[in-house]
This record gives C-alpha cells, structure tokens and sequence, in this order.
C-alpha cells in the first residue's frame, strides 16, 4: 500500500505521450497530479494538499511555462512550491529567463529517468530542510516570547513586591501606587507628542516608567513609625529624617543590583524615580537640590504624579482636596516646583487624571 504521505508533483505539459510518460517514471515514489495546460496547472497548484515540486513544460499554447512559473511566484499561497522546467530550449538566456521568475533547476528533453529522479529527490531534500529550518526558527521564536514573558513576569513581581513594602508602612495611601504609575504613563505619553520627547519616550522606556513608579516611596520602609505615621505636621527634625527616604530608596535598589553584580536596565529608572522624585525645577528641592534638566525626565513626571495624588487623597494629616482645587495648585507650581513642559502636558490631560482617580479609588 502506498504512502498517504509521499510528496506531491504536479506534471504541467500539453502533450498526452509526455504526461503519460512522467506518470510512469514517477507514480511509484510520488503522488503525481498531471495539468495539460498552463490554465489547469494554476487550479492544480492550488489543490490540497498543496504540490511540493512542479515539473513544468516551458512551450506550451495558451500560457505557457514562463507565465504559469512567474504567476506562481507571484501568489503567496503557491510561491514556496519548486520549479523545475522541463524544456528542449538550451540555449542560455532561456535558463538566464527562467532562473529570474524563479525556477529551481532545467532538465532538458528529452528525458533521461536517472537524471530527472535525482534532481528531483534534490529539490525535495531542499525543501525538507527547509521546512525543518523553518519549524525551528518558530520554535525558537516561541521559546524567546515565552522567556521574555517570563523575565517580564519577573520584573513585575519583584517591582511590586518591594512597593509593598513600602505601602505596608503607610497603608493609608491605599491605591496609591496605582494611580501613580497610571498618571506617570498617561504624562510620559502625552509628552512625546512633542518632537523633543518622541525619540526618549518611545514604548520601552514607557513601559519601564510604569513599572518603577511604584518604588519612588520605597525608602519610607526605613522612616520610623513615629514620623511616618504623625497625624500631625512634621518638626523640622523629623521632616529632615523624612527626606532621607529618598536615598534609602536609591541606595537599596543599588545593594539589589550589587547582590545580583550587575546594573539591572529595568531598574534604572526605579533609582531615578526613588532619589529625584522630590527635586524641584527651581532648585528648592532634596536631596540634591537639583534644578531644571538637571532632574531625571523621569523623577519630574514623577514628582507631578505624586503631588497631585497626594492633594486629592486623604492622609492622616490631611482631608482630600477637590480636583479643581489640585489642578490650580499644578498649574501654579509651572517654572517653579515641576517642569514646565510636564505641567503644560498635564493641563492637556487633566481630564484623564480625573478618571485615574475614580478608576482606583481608595
């Protein structure tokens, strides 16, 4: 019993002695499908299952084997399939022809059997290993979706683990990192609408900003419970041990990357966002007193994120402040506590902020 899986060749040729003939020399090793016509080897081209190699007559009335070959090569459902003419033509620019609408190989008439078994087993050797190579391109590009997945998985789990840390200290901010992350995203990418950002903010960094937000109070874990958690307003001293979260921050996502012995990229911004996220444009801000562009990109779109989560939110020294009253108090900060270029994004967005807010409520 034959084979259900022998390779297909489809036999193109006008004449009825020449078809009989290859279906005698070939339907011992293959399945073999025989056209009369340029036309009928088209409809045949597009049978299932699909045919592996083409054996194609070159003159032939109607279209002949140089048309069938190019409108093969030309459909995608058909233009895998190997070529081979079969022709009495040998002069070069013939094979010159056929080679460029993409023929695979001539055998010249008349027909030796040897010669036209071997170059066809070749052709099918070919596309055997190409059909390997292929399968195991794929498999590769699975396998390195899937890894990136699972290192991005990583990155997640361990960015929200150390947030909350954090948050366990101060539980009364409740979503706030959520909505932080959220509003820093919504700025950055509002803000590459600007031909100055669109080339730092593109989907990448983005997608890293939205991760390292929700360490920027990370060092709060090492603030005493006493300060942390005053009802009321700081003493000067304890407001002095309050900043320091911004370095305790910083330093403890470096002793991370130190423990593992090399920067981590995804976490460039977390140290950024963690030690800068209290500077001010104008200078007045810590731990560094940094000023303008000399602030991190990404601790200015985060310093108007916290800020304005922290007027609208209820905290154990403060009532929530109304949205309108919020949005006053970023305008006014322009040139002097944020960047101007964040705030003129952020009045463009101000509505998206709102709905931010509701969306993860407390």
């Amino acid at each position: 019993m034959l084979r259900d899986d022998r390779p297909v060749v489809l036999v193109v040729d006008d004449t009825p002695d020449n078809l009989s003939l290859m279906a005698g020399l070939l339907r011992d090793r293959y399945r073999v499908r025989l056209a009369n016509s340029g036309e009928r080897a088209l409809q045949l081209a597009k049978a299932e299952p699909p045919p592996d190699v083409v054996l194609l007559d070159v003159m032939m009335p109607g279209l002949d084997g140089h048309e069938v070959c190019r409108r093969l090569k030309a459909d995608p459902a058909t233009a895998d399939m190997a070529v081979i003419f079969l022709t009495a033509l040998d002069e070069v620019e013939d094979e010159a022809r056929g080679l460029a609408l993409g023929a695979a190989d001539f055998i010249a008439k008349p027909i030796r059997p040897p010669i036209l078994l071997a170059r066809l087993e070749t052709q099918l050797t070919v596309k055997r290993a190409t059909a390997m190579l292929r399968d195991h391109n794929t498999h590769l590009e699975q396998e390195v979706r899937r890894r990136t997945a699972e290192i991005e998985g990583l990155q997640d789990a361990t960015v929200l683990t150390m947030a909350s840390l954090a948050e366990t200290r101060d539980n009364d901010t409740g979503n706030h990192l959520r909505r932080t992350q959220h509003y820093v995203e919504c700025l950055a990418r509002e803000l590459r609408k600007q031909p100055r950002y669109a080339a730092t903010l593109n989907d990448q960094t983005i997608s890293l900003l939205f991760k390292s937000a929700p360490l920027h109070d990370i060092g709060k874990i090492g603030i005493p419970d006493a300060i942390l958690l005053k009802p009321g307003k700081l003493t000067a001293e304890e407001f002095e041990v309050m900043k320091t979260h911004t370095t305790i921050g910083f330093e403890a996502i470096e002793r991370a990357e130190a423990s593992i012995g090399h920067a981590l990229p995804f976490l460039r911004y977390a140290k950024e966002i963690a030690l800068s996220h209290q500077e001010k444009w104008d200078g007045s801000g810590y731990p560094q007193g940094l000023a303008g562009e000399a602030i991190p990109l990404s601790a200015r779109l985060m310093a108007l994120a916290d800020v304005y989560d922290a007027l609208i939110c209820k905290r154990v020294y403060k009532p929530a402040m109304a949205s309108e009253q919020a949005e006053a108090i970023i305008l006014a900060g322009r040139g002097t506590h944020f960047d101007p270029a964040v705030v003129d994004a952020f009045e463009r967005v101000r509505d998206n902020f709102r709905a931010i807010a509701q969306r993860f409520a407390d």
